[in-house]
């Protein structure tokens, strides 16, 4: 097959206290160079894979290398996809999520503003002289949102808001603008904007900024998705990759078990393990002469009723690792 092109996340993404995109890979089995937190290059080595080439990408970037064929596959949060295909017909395909960096797509305001809800601030500031000011990051998914909601259309009807990125403008409703932000967008209410559009994954960023949330536009999580020029054989390797990385995304909530039992108790353990759901399948039983070893991988949660249960039928030299990967 030709070689399959993938973008890494630049920024919160591959953040040991967010994402870590790095480490996934690592436990998902590859031999990565180029792409630790804090020290990433913009060309990285997938080591011991060759038909992967790999690149470093802006999540605000990555939808549009996924649409115009720059590359083959991406992680990415699914908020920045659907950013990219508010207006136009998106092309990109999710193959998978991979169920973390998790945030929500908030619209905030002063923690002491008067307003309960969006429609509540329109219905407030209807007769208001000077234009309303939305500083994001999101100007797609904000019109959108701003353009369906009751408040807005009882003022202004299916106008459409002002939008500006850079030097480029749209809309014909000059009384709710919307300011592409470039980031740091919680800073702007504090310079005189009335509302920002932001994404969080606390809210901690908000509050500290004397902010508070009005309202969720979306939630979103990262994934892995493909673009226009993965198909066939790139395809079926992109799947491929998926499980790898989604199987590292699992086995971080299992541990791997062994521990010793009197052969006269491998009967009554098993059973105890399959009824209460204490392990992913039928125990690995190593049988010895008068002791053997099962070996079970078990959910973290239900870890310390496994612990309990197997000691009152005598288990020892109980031993529980961290579970790398865990694929089915």
């Amino acid at each position: 097959m030709s070689k399959i092109i993938l973008g890494l996340p630049k920024g919160s993404l591959n953040n040991v206290n967010r994402g870590n995109t790095y480490q996934l890979l690592v436990d998902a089995g590859y031999d990565v160079k180029g792409y630790e937190p804090g020290n990433e290059s913009y060309e990285i080595d997938i080591v011991n894979d060759r038909d992967i080439v790999a690149y470093l990408s802006r999540p605000q970037s990555t939808p549009v290398e996924l649409n115009r064929g720059i590359v083959d596959i991406s992680i990415v949060g699914e908020d920045w996809v659907k950013e990219e295909s508010v207006l136009k017909e998106n092309n990109i395909t999710k193959i998978g999520d991979l169920g973390y960096g998790n945030t929500k797509l908030v619209v905030a305001v002063k923690d002491d503003s008067p307003y309960s809800s969006l429609s509540d601030f329109f219905r407030e500031n209807r007769d208001r002289k000077n234009p309303i000011l939305c500083f994001t990051e999101y100007p797609n998914l904000t019109r959108k949102y701003i353009m369906e909601n009751d408040g807005y259309k009882e003022i202004y009807g299916d106008s459409v808001p002002f939008v500006q990125v850079r030097s480029l403008i749209d809309g014909g409703n000059k009384n709710v603008q919307i300011i592409n932000s470039d980031g740091a967008t919680e800073v702007y209410i504090a310079k005189g904007a009335d509302l920002i559009v932001d994404n969080t994954q606390t809210g901690n960023s908000l509050k500290k900024a004397g902010l508070k949330e009005l309202e969720t536009i979306l939630e979103s999580s990262a994934g892995l998705y493909a673009g226009v020029n993965c198909t066939g054989d790139k395809m079926e390797k992109a799947n491929m990759i998926y499980k790898q990385l989604y199987g590292a995304i699992i086995g971080r909530k299992y541990f791997d078990v062994k521990f010793n039992i009197d052969n006269s108790k491998i009967g009554e353990i098993t059973e105890f393990l399959l009824s209460n759901e204490l392990c992913s399948d039928e125990p690995t039983v190593n049988k010895g002469n008068s002791f053997s070893q099962i070996n079970v991988s078990i959910p973290k949660n239900k870890f310390p009723i496994m612990i309990d249960g197997i000691k009152s039928f005598g288990a020892s030299s109980i031993i529980r690792n961290d579970l790398k990967q865990y694929i089915e």
